[in-house]
């Protein structure tokens, strides 16, 4: 994990394989995003893979044999590392360059937001193999494009290039392959300016979308809404407002 002031990199350092998703790195890639988001320093986080691969799924040639049993351990199969994304507060951007299959596609799925370069590709191929996404790839991509599509993508496991990803709404910003993790960058500064309570209650509200009714949805972002205005942030916000000067956020 790299610092640049309140921006972490983590990079997926498995070029040689394309940075598949062994049982090593996925539980390397857990522990880097665990002290990203017990850092208080850290406001948000970027995860970049290689020139040629994000990440090109589970590495195939390393899975170990599995059996019923294996589904009482909710981070076996290398499942931590997505399940620690899940419960992130802190705003995460993959930055994706080159291949996103399987494994792959799922992480970038589950972080905040995706910057793709023009030689990014998509795809969920888990049924060309006889078994089927279990990162999240068949709720999270659904959420993501919508059903018709997403059924398209999971069960002809086609690859999709990086425009017609952002066409469809997979990613947020399309680049050239030397301005992606730039860009990535970019966005996550701008994130870490702004008030970190904030920005991790904003989060939460619209992820609280995505599985609440909207009557629900709604009180949940009343109540974020609320809780904003008693924090130290909001008044320094108002405060340099009124000012006219840039406020000085401290997360509290």
């Amino acid at each position: 994990m790299e610092l640049a002031g309140p921006v972490a990199t983590i990079t997926l350092d498995r070029p040689a394989a394309l940075n598949a998703l062994s049982e090593e790195l996925c539980a390397q890639l857990d522990q880097a995003l665990a002290a990203a988001e017990a850092a208080s320093s850290i406001r948000a986080v970027v995860i970049a893979g290689s020139e040629r691969a994000f990440c090109a799924g589970a590495d195939i040639s390393r899975i170990q044999p599995r059996g019923p049993g294996d589904m009482l351990d909710p981070g076996g199969f290398g499942l931590a590392p997505f399940i620690t994304l899940t419960a992130m507060r802190k705003p995460v951007i993959a930055a994706v360059r080159g291949l996103a299959l399987g494994g792959g596609c799922e992480l970038a799925l589950a972080c905040d937001i995706v910057v793709a370069s023009d030689s990014a590709r998509f795809a969920v191929p888990e049924v060309k193999l006889g078994v089927i996404p279990g990162a999240g790839g068949t709720q999270r991509l659904v959420h993501a494009v919508g059903k018709a599509v997403a059924m398209r993508m999971l069960l002809t496991g086609a690859v999709i290039d990086a425009q017609e990803a952002l066409r469809i709404g997979l990613v947020s910003d399309l680049t050239l392959d030397e301005e992606c993790l730039p860009t990535a960058m970019r966005i996550a500064e701008q994130i870490a300016g702004n008030a970190p309570l904030a920005v991790q209650l904003a989060k939460d509200a619209a992820l609280g979308a995505l599985q609440l009714p909207l009557d629900q949805g709604l009180a949940l972002e009343r109540r974020n809404f609320y809780l904003t205005f008693g924090t130290e942030d909001a008044k320094e916000g108002v405060s340099a407002f009124r000012d006219k000067r840039p406020p000085r956020f401290a997360g509290r």
